[in-house]
């Protein structure tokens, strides 16, 4: 009877219940378990798999380029990110009000990074997010046009509920490409929140998407409902002890070879 139940459960997709049953029914033999228990550890076994496959499946699908979180975040080595503001965001709140939040700054500020932090929170609280290089959203946005894909795309990009474009900068745009990025924003307003990084402020967007009249009715949308972080600070990505100290002097290859002869001069 065991073996059927098994099968059945495999055919099923119960692979939380699947995993324990054997190991539940013979516990509840040997205790004399009330059959509502027994049913109730089945029923969480199977609640608790769901639960870890649903999270690995939004992981894959937001497709995260680096395991970064807002707990590994340098806020020590950035003194230009207020890390109390950060971490009420990290609340979530702007999700249920579809605040959008943009972090500008120059490169190797730690944009990125505070993005992806943002995002991962909101993934393993449930949402479902997606990450995307700028010129990479827009360049998939012009493709679709070629196989009739566009109205699919769109209904995906609109119905995530955390959107994070990173490395909006200077980029190689054509007239439809900047049309269609006005259009996810115009989407998505006052819907779901976009997190946006970029080393652009808001005046310069003009210089990349260049139609005023769109740029302003695209920025108008964006901004109502934004938390804007200006992030002033050195580049994250440069070495803190890069200078040499006036007395000291490079090894040989032979003291690397035997850094105890260098050690005792």
């Amino acid at each position: 009877m065991v073996n059927n139940i098994e099968d059945l459960l495999s055919k099923l997709k119960f692979h939380g219940i699947e995993s324990i049953l054997n190991r539940t029914l013979k516990t509840a033999q040997e205790e004399q378990l009330a059959i509502s228990d027994v049913i109730y550890q089945l029923l969480f076994a199977e609640y608790q798999d769901r639960k870890e496959r649903a999270l690995l499946n939004r992981m894959r699908a937001a497709k995260l380029p680096w395991q970064w979180t807002l707990d590994t975040f340098p806020f020590k080595e950035q003194p230009g990110v207020n890390k109390s503001e950060i971490m009420e965001l990290a609340k979530l709140n702007f999700i249920e009000k579809n605040e959008n939040i943009i972090f500008i700054g120059e490169p190797g500020t730690g944009k990125t990074g505070l993005a992806i932090g943002l995002l991962r929170t909101a993934i393993l609280n449930g949402h479902r997010g997606k990450f995307y290089n700028a010129q990479d959203l827009l360049d998939e946005l012009y493709t679709s046009l070629a196989d009739r894909t566009t109205a699919k795309l769109y209904k995906q990009l609109s119905n995530i509920d955390v959107l994070c474009i990173d490395e909006l900068g200077y980029l190689t745009l054509n007239k439809e490409q900047v049309n269609m990025f006005f259009k996810l924003i115009e989407m998505r307003y006052q819907k779901r929140p976009t997190i946006i990084t970029t080393n652009l402020t808001f005046e310069k967007w003009y210089d990349i998407f260049h139609n005023k009249a769109l740029v302003t009715a695209m920025l108008d949308r964006y901004q109502h409902y934004c938390t804007a972080i200006h992030i002033e600070g050195e580049s994250l990505r440069v070495p803190k002890n890069n200078i040499e100290k006036p007395n000291s002097k490079k090894m040989t290859s032979k003291e690397k070879q035997n850094p105890e002869t260098s050690e005792s001069r």
